[in-house]
């Protein structure tokens, strides 16, 4: 879409990203060095670190959770002192976010810490199965949610949408298999009717939990 606007207006459309908490923006694409599909480096005056579970910093092109601090950034949540303190610690808010940082500094975001799925021991983002499935032709919509499972703890399972009645599971499952490690692939395949979505087109993931697997 971005490409497009670009084509018919000769504009670009610089993504960035940011929140309430920091008063705006942490990252931004300079202008004239932008990258579509990330948001850019840090913004003037702002930080930004990906960290694992520990709070330690992970190598670039590691996945791990977004933290920054910035001169906006918030003292803490109204007369709410529980959660500010599980989001700032140490000068640093803790975003939730799951990102990766390359060898240049630009961030990209894949996922919300909360929606990633605990497959024996590694972290798998659902957006990246999601966009291996949207790649068969056919599907029109994907929602992947993490079920549990008896030997893994969870797995990924796949709720598509779809609009040639052909596609069948194997071939969704060949495509995360040509893109995908194993233990990425979903368990579970599922046709349905609907994948509850925002009006942005982001999956609903509790909503799809709750609409096919109670």
């Amino acid at each position: 879409m971005a490409q497009k606007w670009q084509e018919m207006t000769g504009v670009e459309i610089l993504q960035g990203y940011g929140m309430t908490e920091v008063s705006g923006i942490l990252t931004f694409n300079p202008p004239g060095a932008n990258r579509l599909g990330k948001v850019g480096v840090p913004a003037p005056g702002a930080d930004i670190r990906i960290v694992d579970d520990a709070g330690k910093d992970v190598p670039a092109g590691t996945p791990g959770e977004v933290i920054g601090r910035s001169p906006g950034m918030m003292d803490g949540y109204l007369d709410n002192p529980e959660a500010t303190a599980e989001v700032i610690k140490d000068g640093w808010y803790y975003s939730g976010d799951i990102g990766v940082m390359d060898d240049e500094g630009y961030l990209e975001i894949v996922d919300r810490k909360k929606d990633m799925i605990l497959v024996s021991g590694f972290n798998v983002s659902p957006n990246e199965i999601e966009d291996a499935i949207s790649t068969v032709p056919g599907v029109v919509q994907v929602g992947v949610i993490g079920i549990e499972d008896a030997k893994t703890a969870e797995a990924p399972a796949a709720f598509v949408v779809r609009s040639d009645e052909s596609v069948g599971e194997e071939d969704i499952l060949e495509a995360c298999r040509a893109r995908l490690t194993n233990y990425k692939v979903p368990k579970v395949v599922r046709f349905v009717d609907e994948v509850p979505v925002t009006l942005s087109g982001k999956v609903l993931r509790r909503q799809l939990r709750e609409d096919y697997v109670g």
